[in-house]
């Protein structure tokens, strides 16, 4: 589902000489001493000697002051010095980053490259430092502190309580392919409002035909909606954050093929939008509970059949019953079936051929 990222690489040489040597070949070939230079920078002949060991940066003051003394552009002589201060950092990451690399056991890197995620490679410091850069962080230990401690804002989530690395990945991805879908601001108003349309819209049994039009939908009232797959072991039905102050994501899996599954799911997403704080990530599992879950269940189960309607409920006895009552509060008959069967009220094997399975389309 959506585009994927690319892996740029970018040549980073294994050795860059200081400045200063390059200086020293232009005394050498001037004829000049570090104590001449020193004398016509107006520096002292230490601080030069420290500038040709590199233990000392060549300022872009004294740049200037080079380019009067040996007519080579100051310009040379910054982009020297930055680039070798910039591989001493890069050195000084790789070795930071060698020391992580066993946090990459915690995280499904093998899924991430096969969903074109991170390039191929090996499992070493260049590969903690690719991985970051997907979950936008400079070092693991900010990862922790932005996917991994605010474990408590992932709302009753048995799923990230067991594989955070893996709950992380899929939501990143979520909130990546999210962020290149372009929005209206958030209108809760106008959430509300489209709740009718998204109900008769569950009368399409293709996903390929729903999935698109609901996207679509969403966009005009400041929600990204994102289908991704799951990410195998995290039992995932859906999650909702905040991209921005103005800038919803709802997030489904395409762990469950039923059609009714699928749209309880979507709004239950809804519902934690409408309803809760912007401040939290909701996770959503099999075994998500606590009185926020319970609360998106209940709005996702009158959302869809209204409240005035559940006396009627208890009257169905029949696929021809169900098929009616469907058609007269405007939504899919498997929708009715499920609510039957979460209420106990039919059997899991009753009303089955009113439930519609689909694969989900790819992209």
């Amino acid at each position: 589902m959506g585009t994927r990222t690319e892996t740029r690489y970018v040549y980073e040489p294994d050795l860059v000489y200081a400045p200063g040597e390059t200086l020293v070949e232009w005394l050498d070939e001037h004829g000049m001493t570090q104590a001449e230079l020193a004398a016509r920078l107006g520096l002292s002949a230490k601080h030069v000697n420290q500038i040709t060991k590199g233990s000392a940066p060549i300022t872009t003051e004294t740049a200037l002051g080079l380019e009067q003394v040996t007519q080579v552009p100051a310009e040379f002589w910054n982009n020297l010095e930055l680039n070798y201060r910039a591989h001493l950092t890069r050195c000084a990451e790789r070795e930071r980053l060698a020391q992580d690399i066993d946090w990459l056991n915690e995280l499904p890197v093998s899924e991430l490259v096969k969903r074109g995620r991170i390039g191929k490679g090996n499992l070493d410091a260049e590969r903690v430092r690719e991985v970051c850069a997907f979950f936008g962080v400079a070092s693991v230990a900010a990862w922790h502190d932005l996917w991994e401690r605010p474990a408590a804002a992932y709302r009753a989530s048995k799923a990230f309580t067991k594989n955070p690395g893996a709950v992380a990945a899929w939501l990143r991805i979520g909130e990546i392919e999210g962020s290149k879908v372009e929005c209206e601001e958030f209108d809760k108003s106008a959430l509300r409002a489209l709740l009718p349309e998204l109900r008769s819209l569950t009368n399409e049994a293709d996903p390929s035909v729903w999935v698109p039009t609901a996207q679509e939908w969403f966009r005009d009232v400041g929600v990204a909606f994102v289908v991704e797959p799951e990410i195998r072991g995290t039992r995932l039905n859906g999650a909702t954050r905040w991209l921005g102050p103005n800038k919803a994501l709802v997030l489904l899996s395409t762990r469950h093929k039923r059609h009714d599954i699928a749209w309880f799911t979507l709004f239950h997403e809804i519902g934690h939008l409408l309803l809760h704080s912007k401040k939290e990530t909701f996770i959503d599992d099999d075994d998500s509970a606590g009185p926020v879950e319970q609360e998106a269940d209940a709005f996702a189960s009158r959302a869809l059949i209204p409240r005035e309607h559940e006396p009627e409920l208890g009257r169905l006895d029949s696929a021809a019953d169900v098929t009616q009552f469907a058609h007269l509060i405007g939504v899919a008959p498997g929708i009715v079936v499920g609510r039957l069967q979460h209420m106990e009220w039919w059997k899991h094997s009753e009303g089955k051929d009113l439930q519609w399975t689909f694969d989900w389309p790819t992209s």
